[in-house]
């Protein structure tokens, strides 16, 4: 095979890996109010090693320390096991929506749906949450896109 070839290979499976995940938001069953943690979008990169970094926008009407978005967190959906977890450990009241990663979260092979919830820390969780469905034939080291 030559080079072009392969090239192209590559890039077809990591067209159709990226067409292969869904995303949609909990359907009815959360509080639009902007006074709850809401996340917007969610990407995640499938690492060489395994390995997952995860980036997710949250919005929130951050109002200091007595009223702030203070975690995010990817959930198994079939168990309801937290896997990995990222602590918003201060306000955003001037940068909404604001962007934040979890490097390196392993992932269970056998997990195939993940929730990525918010929470604040007056109104608990509640917000919109994103699932994503996980593939089970992944190539380490693709990149998944993932949107609102």
């Amino acid at each position: 095979m030559t080079r072009k070839v392969i090239k192209k290979m590559a890039l077809l499976a990591g067209f159709l890996l990226l067409t292969s995940l869904t995303v949609f938001a909990s359907e009815g069953n959360y509080n639009p109010d902007p006074n709850f943690a809401q996340v917007k979008s969610v990407r995640m990169v499938y690492r060489t090693d395994g390995r997952w970094d995860v980036h997710v926008a949250v919005f929130h009407n951050d109002e200091g320390w007595n009223h702030y978005a203070n975690v995010w967190q990817v959930v198994d959906s079939v168990t309801g096991e937290i896997l990995g977890e990222r602590i918003l450990a201060h306000p955003h009241d001037t940068e909404q929506p604001f962007n934040r990663s979890l490097t390196g979260l392993a992932i269970p092979g056998g997990v195939r749906e993940v929730r990525i919830r918010s929470r604040c820390n007056l109104h608990n969780y509640g917000g919109r949450e994103i699932t994503v469905k996980i593939p089970g034939d992944l190539i380490k080291g693709s990149t998944t896109l993932i949107q609102e």
